[in-house]
Parts: C-alpha cells; sequence; structure tokens
C-alpha cells in the first residue's frame, strides 16, 4: 500500500496551561486535576499532516493516511492513550466524526480503510460507520455486509434517541431508486463544484439495516446532532441559483419538518465582514447551539467557535417574529481567543473541534493550535510585531487538545501537542440528558394515506400577495379574491409552476461537455414538473412529487415569471403537507424558510363555515379560516389534493353566474404544438402521476420552431403571406449571402464560437456584433475606438505612456466590432426580461406569428434557463 509521505516538521513551541488573554504562546504552570473531568473518558482523532491534507470544508469524501481513533481513560495530560483503531487501519487509516452515545458506553465513528495503491476510485474503500464499545472493549462495523458497507461514503454519524443512526452518506438510496422510476440509469447525483457524491442524510438501525434517506439536497447535508426536542441540527450547502452557502437547517428523524434553522443572512459575521459558514452545530445544556465558524478555504479547517441564540433569533440581527424588537447579536464567542476568520496570522490560533463536558457548566473539549509564525524555517511567537506584518507567514498548525473552561478563561491540555500531528474531534464519554424521542410519523395518523401512496406530498400557500406579512395586492387581497370586483385577466399572479432539478452523473458513468448546459450553466439542467391554478385569493394548493428537492415560481397569465423564482429547494416526504403564509422578498431581513419563527400570515382566509367567499359561486361553500385553493382541493379534488397539469388550463370556477358571465377560459396544451412535445410521457397530458416530466431540449424543441411552415391564408383559403421565422432569419438567399432580418440568424448549422451549439442559439442568447456582407461573406462591422468625446484612443504601455510608430506619432488602438444594438433577444432565466416574446405578443410586430402554445413552451424553457439540454444523456460526449 502506498503512504502519502509527512511534511517535514520543526520544533514547536508548547504550553503546558494557557492561559487566556495572553498573547502568543503563554508559559507553563501546575494546575490541580480537575476531579470531575478526571472521571470521564476522552476519545479523540489524531492524524499526521501530510502533503494532501484537505482544507476545503465542502470535500468530504477525502482521506489522510495515518488517521486513528484514541481514548484516555480521563480527560488529564497523563492519562494513558490508547489507539482503538490501529488493529484495522494499520496506521494506513482514517478516522473522523467522533460521537458518543447518550450513556456515554459508546462510540460512534467515521473509518476508512487504507487506500489500494493504484486502484481506481470507485474501487478504493469507503467511509464506513463503525462503533467501540467502550466497556466490552468491542470494535465492529455498524453495516455487516461488505457489499451494503460499500455501497457509499458513510460519515458524520450520530445516535437518535430511539438507538437508531443518523448519518451522511453518498448512499442516496431513494434518489437512485427514483431514477429507475423515472426510466433513467442509477447514478449518484454530483456536487459538481467540488467533484463529488453529493452527501445527505439517511438513518439506519443500529445493527446497520433498514438504511434510509431522509433529505434531498443537491449538494451537501453533513454534521447532524440531535436536538433536546428530537429534531435533528444540521449543516447544509446550498449551492444552487446564485446561493453557495453552508447554513444551519433541522428536520425530524424521518424527513419531516425539514426548514431553516439559522443563518441565511448571517455569513458576513466573521472577521471584519468577511464570508464564514456555520459547521458542526451542538445544542448546549441551555438550548443554545455551539458552532465553529470559517470560510470554505484558506484557515486549515480552522474556525471560531460562537453561541448562537437560535431560538429567539434566525439571524445575527434579526429575530424571530415572535421576539421582533430584540436587537442582537444572536452569535456570541465561546471562548475569549481572538480569533481571526479571514486567513489571517490568528493571535487567538485557530480552532477546529468543541465537544460541551454537559457537566452543567459550559466546558468544553476543544482542538485548538496556537498562533505561530515560520522565520527561516524556524517556529517563532506570534508578537504584536509579527501580526502587524501581512508578509509573515504562518507556521503549520499545532492541534491539540484542551479541557476549555469560560469562567476562569483557562484551558488545561489533555495531550501534549505534537509536531506534524492533529488532535481533533474529541468527545467526553459521559452521560447526558437523553432527547424526546420523535416517532416517524404513520400514513393515517401523522401522514395523508392517499398521498403517500401516490409518493406525493401537498405544497399550500396562502396568499401569493402575501410579502413578509404584508398585503402586497393592488388595492388588497379581499378586492382581488372578490369575483364582482376583480375579473380573472386584472390578477397578476395565475398559475404556480413546479420545478425539479436534474442530477448530473460522475464522470465515470457520463463524460458530457459543459456546453450542455447552454449559455450558462447557472441553473443546472431542470424538468417541469407541472403547473397549478394560483386562486383569485393568491392561495395555492397542489400535489408535489416526494422525495426530490422541487421548486417553484409564480406565472402571469401568459405562463411568464413574473417575480424571482423561489431560491431553495423544498423536500416533501410521503404523505406530508408544507405550508406557508405566502411569499419573501429576498432583500427584505425577516424570516423566511422557518415557518415558526415568520411574521403570521397577513391572510385570514374564509371568515364562516358553509359560506362561499364574498360574492363567489355558492357552490363552493368553504369551512372557516381555509383559502380558495383549499376549499376548491376539498370539493373538486380526489381525496382533498389537485393533481397538477402540464398543460397550462384556465377554468373560471369562481366568479357566480347569477352575478356575471364567468371569465373566459383558456388553455396552452403541448399538443397544440406542431413540433414534438417535451412530455416525457404522452399520458401524462390527461393523466398526471408523480413520474410526469417536462424536459425540454433546444435542437429538439425550441430550434424546429423557426423553420416550422407558416404560410398565411385569406378567406378564400388563397395563401397571402409566409410567417416562417427562417424566411427571414437566414444568411442564405438561394445561394447568395445575404445580412438576415434584424441580424438574427435562425437557421441550422453549428457555431463558430461553440460548435456544440446551433448559430441561432447562440444569436438569440448571447451578445453578438454587427455584421455586413463584404465580397459574399458576412464580416463584423469595425470602427476606430473613441473616448466618451469621440477622440481616438491610443496604446499605452505598462506605465501609461503613448506607444508611438516609426514617424514618432501615437498609435490608434485597433478597430473594434459594434455590438448589435440592445444585446441577446432572449434572456436565460426569465421570459419576461427579454425582448423576444414582446414581439409575438398582442401589439408586437409579430403578433400572431407564434401560437400561444408556442410561446408558452418557449417561456418555460427560458424561465428554466434556455439550457441547450435538460437531460445529460442527450449531450454530446466530452472528446
Amino acid at each position: 500500500m502506498k503512504r502519502v509521505a509527512a511534511m517535514t516538521t520543526l520544533p514547536g513551541l508548547f504550553a503546558a496551561l494557557f492561559i487566556l488573554g495572553l498573547q502568543g504562546c503563554g508559559s507553563g504552570s501546575s494546575q490541580e486535576q480537575d476531579p470531575v473531568v478526571v472521571d470521564y473518558p476522552v476519545a479523540y482523532v489524531k492524524r499526521p499532516i501530510t502533503e494532501t491534507t484537505n482544507t476545503d470544508i465542502r470535500v468530504s469524501q477525502v482521506s489522510e493516511a495515518g488517521g486513528d481513533l484514541y481514548l484516555k481513560d480521563y480527560a488529564a495530560g497523563g492519562a494513558e492513550e490508547v489507539n482503538l483503531t490501529g488493529s484495522v487501519t494499520e496506521g494506513e487509516g482514517d478516522v473522523r466524526d467522533v460521537s458518543a452515545s447518550f450513556d456515554g458506553s459508546k462510540l460512534l465513528f467515521s473509518l476508512r480503510l487504507p487506500l489500494i495503491e493504484d486502484a481506481e476510485p470507485e474501487d478504493q474503500p469507503t467511509w464506513n460507520i463503525w462503533e467501540y464499545d467502550i466497556p466490552s472493549q468491542s470494535l465492529r462495523r455498524v453495516i455487516v455486509s461488505d457489499i451494503t458497507a460499500e455501497d457509499g461514503h458513510d460519515r458524520f454519524p450520530q445516535y437518535l434517541p430511539d438507538g437508531r443512526i443518523v448519518f451522511s452518506s453518498t448512499r442516496q438510496r431513494l434518489a437512485k431508486a427514483r431514477l429507475l422510476d423515472e426510466g433513467k440509469p442509477q447514478y449518484l447525483a454530483m456536487e459538481r463544484s467540488v467533484d463529488e457524491p453529493a452527501m445527505v442524510l439517511h438513518v439506519m438501525n443500529s445493527d446497520g439495516t433498514d438504511i434510509t434517506q431522509i433529505s434531498f439536497n443537491r449538494s451537501h447535508d453533513f454534521s447532524p446532532s440531535v436536538l433536546a426536542d428530537g429534531q435533528i441540527v444540521f449543516s447544509r450547502w446550498n449551492n444552487a441559483d446564485g446561493n453557495d452557502a453552508i447554513h444551519l437547517y433541522r428536520m425530524n428523524p424521518d424527513g419531516t419538518e425539514l426548514e431553516l434553522l439559522y443563518g441565511l443572512n448571517s455569513h458576513d459575521s466573521g472577521t471584519g465582514g468577511g464570508t464564514v459558514q456555520f459547521l458542526r452545530p451542538i445544542e448546549m445544556p441551555d438550548g443554545r447551539i455551539l458552532a465553529l465558524l470559517l470560510p470554505f478555504d484558506g484557515t486549515d479547517e480552522g474556525g471560531d467557535l460562537v453561541y448562537i441564540d437560535s431560538a429567539n433569533y434566525v439571524d445575527n440581527d434579526q429575530p424571530t417574529w415572535e421576539n421582533t424588537g430584540l436587537t442582537g447579536p444572536a452569535q456570541t464567542q465561546a471562548t475569549t481567543l481572538q480569533v481571526t476568520t479571514d486567513g489571517s496570522l490568528s493571535s487567538g490560533g485557530q480552532l477546529r473541534s468543541a465537544y460541551p463536558l454537559f457537566d452543567g457548566t459550559d466546558r468544553m473539549v476543544i482542538s485548538w493550535s496556537q498562533c505561530r509564525a515560520l522565520e527561516d524555517d524556524i517556529i517563532v511567537p506570534c508578537t504584536d510585531e509579527r501580526l502587524a506584518n501581512p508578509d509573515t507567514e504562518a507556521a503549520p498548525p499545532l492541534y491539540s487538545l484542551y479541557i476549555y473552561d469560560g469562567d476562569t478563561q483557562t484551558q488545561q491540555p489533555i495531550v501534549k501537542p505534537q509536531e506534524g500531528v492533529i488532535y481533533t474531534d474529541a468527545v467526553i464519554a459521559v452521560a447526558r440528558a437523553v432527547p424526546t424521542i420523535r416517532h416517524d410519523k404513520t400514513a393515517g395518523i401523522d401522514l395523508d394515506p392517499a398521498l403517500v401512496s401516490d409518493k406525493a406530498g401537498l405544497l399550500h400557500i396562502r396568499s401569493v400577495y402575501d410579502l413578509d406579512g404584508v398585503d402586497e395586492a393592488d388595492p388588497d387581497i379581499p378586492t382581488l379574491a372578490d369575483p364582482a370586483q376583480t375579473r380573472s385577466d386584472q390578477r397578476p399572479a395565475r398559475f404556480l409552476r413546479l420545478i425539479k432539478q436534474v442530477t448530473i452523473p460522475d464522470d465515470d458513468v457520463l463524460e458530457f461537455s459543459n456546453s450542455a448546459f447552454g449559455a450558462t450553466a447557472q441553473f443546472g439542467m431542470r424538468e417541469v414538473i407541472g403547473y397549478a391554478p394560483i386562486e383569485p385569493d393568491g392561495s395555492v394548493q397542489v400535489k408535489v412529487p416526494a422525495n426530490v428537492p422541487v421548486s417553484f415560481a409564480i406565472l402571469d397569465a401568459n405562463g411568464r415569471r413574473i417575480d424571482q423564482p423561489h431560491g431553495f429547494w423544498l423536500q416533501f416526504r410521503p404523505g406530508e403537507v408544507v405550508s406557508c403564509g405566502g411569499c419573501h422578498a429576498a432583500d427584505n431581513p425577516l424570516p423566511h424558510g422557518r415557518l415558526s419563527a415568520a411574521p403570521p400570515s397577513i391572510y385570514n382566509g374564509s371568515t364562516g363555515s358553509g359560506l362561499p367567499f364574498p360574492n363567489a359561486n355558492p357552490e363552493l361553500w368553504s369551512d372557516f379560516g381555509e383559502t380558495m385553493a383549499q376549499t376548491r382541493n376539498r370539493l373538486q379534488c380526489r381525496a382533498g389534493a389537485c393533481d397538477p397539469t402540464l398543460d397550462l388550463l384556465f377554468t373560471d370556477v369562481w366568479t357566480d353566474p347569477a352575478m356575471r358571465e364567468p371569465d373566459t377560459e383558456f388553455s396552452y396544451r403541448y399538443a397544440d404544438l406542431e413540433t414534438e412535445s417535451p412530455l416525457s410521457d404522452a399520458a401524462c397530458s390527461g393523466s398526471w402521476n408523480v413520474f410526469c416530466r417536462s424536459i425540454i431540449h433546444y435542437e429538439q424543441h425550441i430550434h424546429p420552431l423557426w423553420s416550422l411552415p407558416r404560410p398565411v391564408f385569406d378567406a378564400s383559403n388563397t395563401q397571402v403571406d409566409d410567417h416562417t421565422c427562417t424566411l427571414c432569419h437566414d444568411t442564405d438567399d438561394n445561394g447568395v449571402t445575404v445580412l438576415p432580418d434584424a441580424q438574427l440568424d435562425l437557421s441550422d448549422g453549428p457555431s463558430e464560437d461553440e460548435p456544440d451549439h446551433f448559430a441561432a442559439y447562440r444569436e438569440l442568447l448571447v451578445p453578438d456584433n454587427l455584421q455586413q456582407v463584404v465580397d459574399g461573406i458576412l464580416v463584423d462591422i469595425l470602427v476606430p475606438q473613441t473616448d466618451e468625446n469621440g477622440q481616438p484612443l491610443y496604446e499605452t504601455d505598462d506605465n501609461g505612456e503613448l506607444v508611438l510608430d516609426g514617424s514618432g506619432n501615437p498609435v490608434p488602438l485597433p478597430d473594434a466590432p459594434v455590438p448589435v444594438p440592445g444585446g441577446a433577444s432572449m434572456e436565460a432565466g426569465s421570459a419576461n426580461n427579454g425582448r423576444f416574446l414582446g414581439l409575438f405578443d398582442p401589439g408586437g410586430v409579430h403578433a400572431g406569428y407564434l401560437s400561444d402554445a408556442e410561446k408558452r413552451l418557449i417561456a418555460e424553457w427560458l424561465d428554466i434557463g434556455a439550457q441547450y439540454y435538460n437531460d445529460p444523456f442527450m449531450a454530446p460526449l466530452d472528446e
């Protein structure tokens, strides 16, 4: 087996007892041993620092040769340490993520056997969950079967109070099963930013059986721990739609009631307002959350420890709604060490892990590396002068273990630091209070049995016009909800689009070109799950697939997004109903994503039972407090839950015919297209199920629209015109090169800039230059470069001096192309922001050229990201 060479180590500095508040490396002194600490065993990981030591907290599946689990009978420097895993790892494996059982008798941890020299990644040992029983001194892998154990990387284990184990894993068991149900090959969904399979939360029995996936993120969910109320708090990496941060989330052990707990708008709480992430959450006895703050990279996985008052705050300076008036901060320093998180030399050193003693105090065992500098290959203390010098080089970290006591501002060493060695992930094996047991919800009691049978959940929004507890309807929700006062075409929000993100396989499964994402990779690949009507009061209730990440967008009557898309992905367990009051403004700091902390809904729904809504159809009688969506679901849909549709359909069910004529119904159906439908199954047009999708590819579904014949006939069926797009938007006129109308070429053929794309796709979505025909060839128009006053611009050297030609004259800058005015006519991510569709709407120069069904297809494709492909297996291979 191949062992990674260790880094060269240097002589170190060690303080036998570090008195907090002193600068640099304090001197040692004697102190009586703490009798409470001595009584309890301490377990920890010890590993060498290697040349390949990972420092990026988003990378979760690497290992460092030489890591093992050690145990001391008591937490003091003089206690003998015992290697618990050396017989398994032979000093060449790795151990991480240590946790202790609630009675203090067992240890859980992640262990990876030694890597196999020259083996392919898929043939290497995976991270597995192991358990050590302290009284019997027995060690076992939790999952007995070799085949099952090697089915994925398993990390971050924690005991649940009912005896099961929650952990993070790349197994993605339910997600892979879903792929088969959708007729796709099974593969692991990749987190492409770090080229790893996404790790999501699972639970299993204590004997390794009944492994069940409970979270469905497209990036990593990790570091779970159990709260006193039995819920799980964990770190979730949100890395989609412009988000890239690790917040704290919580949910039940069965995956229900997932919600943001803390940190969405608190990532600027690092040193000097720098960006930090929230890791390793664990609840203190007083209910505060202890967490490690650190950036993605640049601090050797070290950071600062804070206490978070998550019971009263959702962000550092934003209280929950019921605590409005509190000013914060929610975060307070857990130590008095002056730790920086910006990658600079930190006078207080760096903290890597922490674990409370659960003894009624704030004492904890910490992994800490003191501040050290490097001068001429010699390690020296961090003096004020060295700290002030930005060129001072940090010495290698020297993480060791200490009992930190906040009351006395001291820390007592448990092990002596060693150069080139990291001590971390320490826990005290002490009995502590057992959290409340939260039993899995069951169909017919906690969960809707019909939804469970359909493998679906239910989404209910009280009103999309409720913006952070404020009625933003014009003039107000009651007026818009009243069919006698407001017609349907006067309401801005008409439909809800449900969206699913497509999982991306590993390159070993499918290595495709990034050109498949199209003009931008920001949106990934997406599928449309379906549509639901937004009722007159702004409410919507609709069935959604369970066990997949789901997002949504609010649309106008044309099926085009009118507001920002929902920024985070929701998950629904089978039978689960997820309700929210309304919508949230992205720039509003008020709580969002944590329902219990958000403002109450401004809309109370029906004011009586057995009565219709004001001036509405009396056949739709309401129960007290119901929204219009709840009433319609209860009375008109199977088992009280309306299916979405993949066609956009409107029927006015709310207007009372006795008061006025109901509004005209309309539909935008895929069946009305003369080109290929994007439906995954033609049957989905009439009968929706959780596997129905609309999957749109540019070449297959959008591009054929440009060459589709569009003859125009008069009343006598005589052709009087032709609106075929490529008739005018083409560069070839019977063999003669011509300038296309509006400088927009929609003809077939690859792009010179990106051969994997049709030129028409690039012309529509990427800014282009004005062209002209010269000697039968299309070339860019070039003009002299000038300043804002029209004066010529000249070349300059590195010093800003003019460059002169042989005659001593300044050299003009080369002529530059002229961009097409207004830029590209389409915008990926928003149909309404581009000008393209407006040309075909009433009043546009091409009004009537495209059908409503065609405009709807283009709109949904643009809104979800204008991808070239929305199925990686359709994309060209990366040669």
